[in-house]
C-alpha cells in the first residue's frame, strides 16, 4: 500500500510539473512560431519602415502597420476609460454597500454577460451602437460620421470587457480581511474613507491586476469590434473616424493571404506585432503591481 502511494505522489508531482512547463514554454514556442513566419516581410524592408509607415497596398507590396498600431490603441485605451471607473466603483458598491443578496443575484448575471458570444456583442453594436453615434452624438456636436467608427467599437469593447474585469474586482474585494475595515471604522474614519484609504489600498496590486489582464483582453478582440470599427485604412484623427484593428486586419484577410505575395508573411507579422504589444502592456503591469507591493 505504501508503494502504490509512492508511486501514485511520484506520478502526479511529475505530471503536474510537465503540465507546468508546457504552459512556460507555449508563450515562447507561439513568439518563436512568429517570428520565423513574419521573416519574410523584412526581407529589403527596415523594421522601423513596416512598423511606422501607414502605407498599405498588398499588391504593390507596401505593409505599413501604423495606421492599424494606432486604431487598436484607440479603440482599447478608450473602451478602458470607460469601463474602468464603471467597474471599479459597481465592485466597492457590491462588496461594501449593496445587501448579500443582492450580490448572490448580480453573480449570476455578470457570469451571462461574460457568457455572450461576442458576435451577439458585435450585432448589438450594429444596431443600436453604430446609429446613436452616427445619427444622435456626431450631428449634435456638429460632426460628420457613418457611425462606424473608433467610438463606436470602444463603445461595444467596454461593454465586453465590464463582465470580465468586474468579476476579478469583486474577488479582489472579497479577499480584503473585514478586520481591516473594522479597525478604520473604530478609529473613527467613515465608510468612504475606509474604502479608499484602506481597501483600495490593500487592494490595488489586484486591481491593476485586473486592469492589466483587461487591457490584454480588449486589445485582441476580434469579431464584435470588427463589425463596428469601419475598417478603413487610415491613421483616425478622432474619435468619429472609421479605423482598422490589428485583430480585424487578420481575420478580414487570412483567406486572402496565398494569392499575393509576402501577405502571408505581413499578416503572421500584424499577429507578432499582436503579441509583442500584449507581452509589452502586461510587463508594464507587472511592474506597476510589483511597485504598489512594495510602497
Amino acid at each position: 500500500m505504501l508503494i502504490k502511494r509512492k508511486i501514485t505522489e511520484a506520478i502526479s508531482s511529475k505530471w503536474m510539473l510537465l503540465c507546468t512547463t508546457f504552459c512556460l514554454l507555449m508563450p515562447l514556442a507561439i513568439g518563436v512560431g512568429l517570428v520565423i513566419k513574419s521573416t519574410p516581410l523584412l526581407d529589403g524592408r527596415g523594421l522601423s519602415d513596416v512598423i511606422f509607415s501607414s502605407e498599405w497596398s498588398p499588391m504593390e507590396g507596401k505593409f505599413g502597420f501604423w495606421s492599424f498600431i494606432i486604431s487598436s490603441l484607440w479603440v482599447t485605451v478608450i473602451a478602458l476609460i470607460i469601463c474602468i471607473p464603471l467597474c471599479l466603483f459597481s465592485s466597492i458598491f457590491l462588496t461594501q454597500y449593496a445587501p448579500k443578496w443582492f450580490l448572490k443575484f448580480m453573480r449570476p448575471v455578470i457570469d451571462i454577460l461574460a457568457g455572450i458570444p461576442s458576435v451577439v456583442y458585435g450585432v448589438w453594436g450594429v444596431i443600436v451602437i453604430v446609429p446613436l453615434v452616427g445619427d444622435k452624438i456626431a450631428p449634435w456636436l456638429q460632426i460628420d460620421s457613418l457611425g462606424y467608427s473608433i467610438l463606436a467599437a470602444a463603445i461595444v469593447l467596454a461593454v465586453m470587457s465590464i463582465p470580465y474585469i468586474l468579476n476579478m474586482l469583486l474577488e479582489v474585494f472579497r479577499q480584503i480581511p473585514v478586520e481591516l475595515g473594522e479597525a478604520s471604522l473604530s478609529l473613527g474614519a467613515t465608510k468612504w474613507e475606509t474604502i479608499r484609504h484602506s481597501y483600495l489600498r490593500k487592494g490595488s496590486a489586484g486591481i491593476y491586476s485586473a486592469f492589466g489582464l483587461g487591457f490584454s483582453k480588449a486589445f485582441g478582440e476580434t469579431m464584435a469590434v470588427l463589425m463596428v470599427v469601419g475598417n478603413v485604412v487610415q491613421t483616425p484623427a478622432s474619435v468619429f473616424d472609421a479605423g482598422y484593428t490589428l485583430p480585424a486586419l487578420i481575420a478580414n484577410n487570412y483567406g486572402e493571404m496565398m494569392s499575393i505575395p509576402a501577405y502571408d508573411s505581413a499578416l503572421m507579422f500584424a499577429a507578432l506585432l499582436l503579441f509583442a504589444i500584449i507581452l509589452i502592456i502586461n510587463i508594464l503591469f507587472r511592474y506597476i503591481i510589483y511597485k504598489s507591493e512594495n510602497i
